[in-house]
């Protein structure tokens, strides 16, 4: 019998060819608009480090206290003694301290004229916490931090411009008028969003950061940072005339992340964050209760102080999941326009035995077959769309967009699902058409 109504949905086709085309058009475009919009929304939104998200943690520590603070949420960043702290207490698996900073390159090459380069200032767990993939070399050592050695870890792209791809590892390069060990050269690792160091960029799908230093040794040379810096009031402490001011001060600058493989050492370290917060109170430093956050990977993503996820990206996606179901609803009028047409057909088949049942199977099946092939305008379409994405939205997310076989399998679910859903009701009214009415109206 599948066959069989398969077989009356083509001929119903073939006989309403311009109402067929229109619900198809519509279908096509409905879905196509809200699967590209989807796309964007799936990269803008995707878990930067799916293999161990669950296992990273951004402590928060409020050193603002309520008056100062945005709906009770602690500063996204941490002071200077706050970070140090986390630092050397060494509750976690692994603790990272990361800060934006701004170097100036000269080349060995005296032709070559010396030119800017944001770098990170990290501390040593930072590469194997981030899964960081190199080309050459790997990271400096814990020893390394406290020696406040002069080494650092460069990009591929640096790595190419200065040294033309080859193994730089042991070479030297000039930052600032001092020379520096090159211990390891970082293969194509680009993690988008950055999520480690969102305060360090206006902008977290930029590209990565192209040098990496001890954090000990920026902190020694007293580089200031090119991220957010902001103090109670949300400025810049204008009572803070040197370095040792703004290490002593309780302004907000350095991000901090910690390595927690199980449950029970988060638990324990969550722990460890209110007594720290709580000493702190005893000392006089606070005079507030403990209030301390610790947020995995995609909690810390979606808080809205970080402004992760583009705006754009998710309103794009609430207007084409609106003009889906406006469609939607015209493929229901058209559909309701479609089915009640053949009333005198339905008549003549229920008084000759047809079941209601058998009436919902034929009219299922070809809107199937209609929506089957709105799904595969939408795919089409979909593809143009991806085709020409990078003028809507920003490049940065424009690249990381993909037309696979998930959101191909997606477009077509969609489209089937949304046309057997406007089906319903036409197809009911269809299956409640009274044959003895038809045929006296029809005789």
């Amino acid at each position: 019998m599948l066959g069989y109504y398969f077989d009356l949905a083509l001929r119903s086709c073939r006989r309403s060819k311009a109402l067929t085309a229109l619900v198809v058009v519509l279908m096509g475009c409905g879905v196509a608009t809200c699967m590209i919009s989807f796309a964007v929304f799936r990269a803008a939104a995707a878990d930067p480090i799916p293999q161990k998200s669950h296992q990273l943690f951004v402590p928060q520590i409020d050193n603002f206290g309520p008056a100062h603070n945005w709906k009770s949420e602690p500063p996204i960043l941490l002071s200077y003694r706050d970070a140090e702290a986390l630092l050397h207490a060494r509750q976690a698996r692994r603790q990272v301290l990361i800060y934006g900073s701004k170097w100036t390159v000269l080349p060995d090459d005296a032709r070559q004229p010396p030119f800017p380069q944001e770098g990170d200032a990290v501390s040593s767990d930072f590469f194997a916490m981030f899964d960081a993939r190199f080309r050459y070399g790997g990271g400096w050592s814990s020893h390394a931090d406290e020696q406040r050695a002069a080494v650092v870890v460069i990009s591929s792209a640096l790595n190419q411009k200065l040294f033309g791809g080859a193994n730089s590892v042991g070479r030297e390069i000039n930052l600032d008028a001092h020379v520096y060990r090159i211990v390891g050269v970082l293969d194509d690792w680009e993690p988008r969003p950055r999520f480690f160091d969102v305060a360090s960029t206006y902008y977290p799908f930029s590209h990565p950061r192209q040098l990496y230093l001890p954090f000990s040794r920026a902190i020694d040379l007293h580089k200031a940072t090119t991220g957010q810096f902001y103090c109670s009031t949300n400025t810049v402490d204008p009572d803070l005339p040197d370095w040792n001011s703004v290490l002593r001060s309780e302004c907000a600058w350095i991000a901090a992340w910690v390595e927690l493989p199980a449950r029970a050492d988060v638990a324990h370290y969550r722990d460890w964050l209110r007594n720290y917060a709580a000493e702190q109170q005893r000392l006089g430093r606070f005079d507030w209760p403990p209030n301390v956050r610790l947020s995995d990977v995609m909690q810390w993503l979606r808080q809205d102080g970080n402004n992760v996820i583009p705006k754009s990206s998710t309103l794009s996606l609430i207007v084409s999941v609106s003009f889906l179901l406006i469609c939607l609803v015209n493929v229901v009028g058209l559909m309701l326009a479609r089915f009640m047409r053949r009333a005198p057909e339905i008549g003549v088949r229920r008084a000759l035995g047809a079941s209601r049942g058998a009436i919902y199977r034929q009219f299922l099946i070809e809107a199937a077959v209609i929506g089957l092939a709105g799904g595969l305008l939408g795919l089409l379409l979909t593809a143009l769309g991806m085709a020409g994405i990078g003028k809507v939205f920003e490049p940065e997310i424009a690249q990381l967009t993909r037309l696979d076989a998930s959101l191909f399998l997606l477009t077509v679910v969609v489209a089937l699902l949304v046309t057997l859903i406007a089906a319903l009701y036409p197809t009911w009214r269809a299956a409640h058409v009274q044959p003895a009415w038809q045929l006296k109206v029809n005789g």
